[in-house]
């Protein structure tokens, strides 16, 4: 029997024994001039990008499972500061923003994460990422050497690693993170900022590196990256990157697998042929660290997508569709890839590739660490096929090719050869529920609620600070009788120009005409005919938004709405009546937005056998 002192010490080693079952043991992750090194071995690492919002809590372990079952290692995720502090200061890590439950989902799927918290993401994503009450701080300049903007940048940067460091979600901690990204292609547009912009991207990397993580930072798109920051390459090839520093390995953050999709546009496609060529070049010139953008898409939900004029589809050709589900033959095509260059591996790690030249447009790299071979055959030709000779043997390589031979003698993989299944999506057409269980509901034109009166136009997101797509500028006029406009109307013009993106003109309630702008053009100008009628008209201008500027030096300052002039042209005695600097009346958004129409739940809605067609400012169910 034990005695009292022997129970505490059993106890006491219980506990011990509890703590040390549940304690997650961390591992080493550092870097040299060829790879990332996990618990001191090289690795060549395969990933792919899956943006946690743009798909659903349930679809995130089939997401997660098929990428590990196509060859991945590491799942790679942009953190959306707008979604996850949408007011200042209150966050929302809820649903489709739970950060921690995606990455402890790929966790538990055998994978590794790359964090890119930014958090500038760009991504197509409404205001690049950022949450625009960011724009109203007082003294405020965004992703430059600037007080109030890094204090902020900071703050939410501690808060993303901080909630990571408490789920030990860290490498380091025995999580699945082990490589963090800080900023995001700013080396694209650093210029126009000065030599701030070198001050402000030598704060970044310090205060990245003060967050004591534990795993390495990258910079992408950053050529003067500070050490130790590791600075990578974006593009649809970068076999020819290299690092700024013979100490930092060859990494490849986007290998874009296809493109976005804007409206008006044509549906973006790249061929797998022509990925596997892109990706078997980069890692027989040195990489060893290579991730697509996009692996899966997704959908932009909401008014998430940026632009402007970027559609809420963003499946952007990727081996798992906008829904999900395998395309192929690109998913199976560079599953087979990888398959291939994982067989290299260990030759791969041990040395630094032996390129020469096999005549003109081919290429020959060969690691051979004494131990291991492997050797990788290109031809960059764009239409010829070419028979080679290499280590005594012929092969044939089709043109835009790679090969790639694991023991440096046979081949297993030839990125131009597919033989992994094609599948060709079949659609069914099917009619549109009859037109009896249609509803729908009148939206009124002009103003209806919460109005304010200024002089002048007003830009529109300093107005509406986003809340809204819409806005509404709404102006009284009193033109006499004896006035000299055309009564019919013919030759009387309203000119309204604005900054984008779209235009609905209405006067005296009824619809004068309409313009939208363009991915490439959002400004918006027109000429409308206008009746206009002795006594008051009023004049309503309904102005949208399609997702706000996401991209470019200094994107927060494009603006949007009407900023005039807003003219009455082709009077009778030739004169033009400006009407920019008159009493506006405001209102930001619709009133069905404000009953909640897009939920479908209003009990507004109006059931009947006649639908009004082709009229203005209907909602639909």
């Amino acid at each position: 029997m034990l005695n009292m002192r022997g129970k505490e010490i059993l106890v006491v080693l219980c506990w011990l024994l509890g703590v040390i079952a549940t304690m997650s043991f961390g591992v080493d992750v550092t870097y040299d001039h060829r790879a990332v090194v996990i618990d001191g071995k090289r690795r060549v690492l395969i990933s792919g990008s899956i943006h946690y919002p743009r798909s659903t809590p349930e679809m995130w372990p089939d997401l997660i499972q098929k990428s590990k079952d196509g060859g991945l290692d590491v799942i790679e995720t942009y953190v959306f500061w707008d979604l996850h502090e949408p007011v200042q200061y209150q966050y929302n890590f809820e649903g489709r923003y739970d950060l921690v439950k995606f990455v402890k989902l790929v966790a538990e799927a055998g994978l590794y994460v790359h964090l890119r918290i930014g958090p500038y993401v760009c991504a197509e994503w409404n205001y690049g990422g950022f949450p625009l009450w960011l724009h109203f701080i007082p003294g405020i300049e965004l992703r430059t050497d600037n007080e109030p903007f890094k204090a902020e940048m900071q703050r939410f940067t501690t808060k993303i690693v901080d909630l990571m460091k408490q789920e030990n979600l860290y490498a380091s901690q025995g999580g699945p993170i082990i490589l963090s990204q800080i900023e995001n292609e700013y080396g694209n547009i650093d210029a126009a900022y000065g030599p701030a912009a070198k001050s402000y991207i030598e704060w970044a990397a310090s205060m990245a590196v003060s967050q004591n993580t534990g795993v390495p930072w990258v910079m992408c798109q950053q050529s003067d990256a500070p050490d130790p920051m590791i600075n990578t390459c974006n593009g649809f090839y970068c076999d020819q990157f290299t690092p700024n520093s013979d100490k930092k390995p060859k990494m490849w953050t986007e290998d874009w697998t296809g493109w976005f999709l804007s409206f008006g546009g044509a549906v973006p496609y790249r061929p797998v042929e022509d990925i596997a060529f892109a990706v078997a070049r980069f890692f027989q010139r040195g990489g060893t660290f290579q991730n697509y953008y996009m692996y899966h898409g997704g959908t932009n939900f909401g008014r998430t997508s940026g632009g402007p004029f970027i559609a809420t589809s963003y499946d952007y050709d990727a081996p798992l569709d906008e829904y999900g589900q395998l395309r192929q033959p690109k998913w199976g095509h560079l599953k087979d890839l990888h398959k291939a260059i994982k067989l290299c591996e260990p030759a791969m790690v041990a040395t630094d590739p032996n390129i020469t030249s096999l005549g003109q447009n081919l290429e020959a790299a060969v690691y051979n660490s004494g131990s291991a071979c492997a050797a990788f055959l290109a031809n960059i030709d764009t239409t010829s096929d070419i028979t080679v000779n290499f280590n005594g043997n012929s092969y044939l390589l089709p043109a835009w090719s790679v090969s790639i031979l694991p023991d440096c003698k046979n081949v297993v993989l030839n990125t131009a050869k597919i033989n992994s299944v094609t599948l060709v999506p079949s659609f069914t057409r099917q009619s549109l529920k009859a037109l009896s269980e249609w509803n729908y509901i009148n939206e009124p034109v002009g103003i209806s609620k919460d109005a304010f009166t200024v002089a002048g136009l007003l830009e529109q997101i300093n107005t509406t600070a986003d809340k809204s797509d819409y806005l509404w500028y709404s102006l009284s006029a009193v033109f006499e009788a004896n006035e000299t406009f055309f009564r019919d109307g013919s030759k009387t013009v309203l000119h309204v120009e604005s900054l984008g993106h779209g235009l609905r003109a209405f006067v005296n309630g009824k619809l004068a005409g309409s313009g939208i702008g363009s991915s490439g053009n959002a400004k918006v100008s027109v000429e409308m005919p206008v009746e206009l009628v002795p006594g008051r008209n009023t004049i309503d201008l309904l102005s949208f938004t399609v997702g706000l500027q996401n991209y470019g030096a200094f994107y927060d300052k494009t603006g949007a709405g009407i900023t005039g002039p807003v003219q009455i042209k082709g009077l009778k005695n030739g004169t033009t009546i400006d009407l920019s600097s008159k009493q506006w009346t405001y209102q930001t958004g619709l009133q069905g937005e404000a009953l909640n129409l897009p939920s479908g739940n209003s009990p507004q809605w109006v059931s009947n056998s006649t639908l009004p067609k082709n009229q203005p400012l209907i909602w639909y169910k």
